[in-house]
């Protein structure tokens, strides 16, 4: 397994499980409308702003956890790992831990909360560069040749 798809498995992990606080906030605390819980979405206004943001830092993850999968699988496929993609997935997975902690508690404020993000998808793009650069044969080999 290479260092990526190891990052890659933590990553997943921390996306899979990113709803525990959110699920926890919503059974612990009261707002308006929690006793319609089940017949539609709550309205996150009305919650404590905690349980609120615990919602985002999830979503917030899972936006930016498809690119960064897909590419890392992608790399995998065509076996591009360089010390530069390994640093790219460890430190996108510790920024990714940053951010929920960080958004959770309230603690990441302007500008550090986007910052960790922007950090986020440079590293996207930096692992996409990386493969790019260290595949363009492997990558044209894939692609079927025009019909005439």
């Amino acid at each position: 397994m290479t260092t990526e798809l190891f990052w890659l498995i933590l990553t997943a992990i921390l996306a899979a499980s990113l709803w525990i606080p959110y699920v926890v906030g919503i059974n612990t605390t009261s707002f308006d409308g929690k006793d319609e819980l089940f017949v539609r979405p709550p309205d996150n206004t009305k919650m404590a702003p905690w349980v609120h943001r615990s919602l985002r830092a999830h979503q917030n993850l899972l936006e930016q956890f498809l690119p960064f999968s897909v590419i890392i699988i992608v790399g995998a496929i065509l076996k591009v790992s360089t010390t530069i993609t390994a640093w790219c997935a460890i430190g996108f997975f510790w920024l990714r831990v940053a951010h929920a902690i960080g958004m959770i508690t309230g603690a990441a404020r302007l500008p550090v909360r986007p910052a960790i993000y922007l950090l986020g998808w440079i590293a996207i793009l930096v692992l996409a560069w990386q493969i790019l650069r260290f595949a363009p044969n492997q990558v044209l080999e894939l692609v079927p040749p025009p019909n005439p």
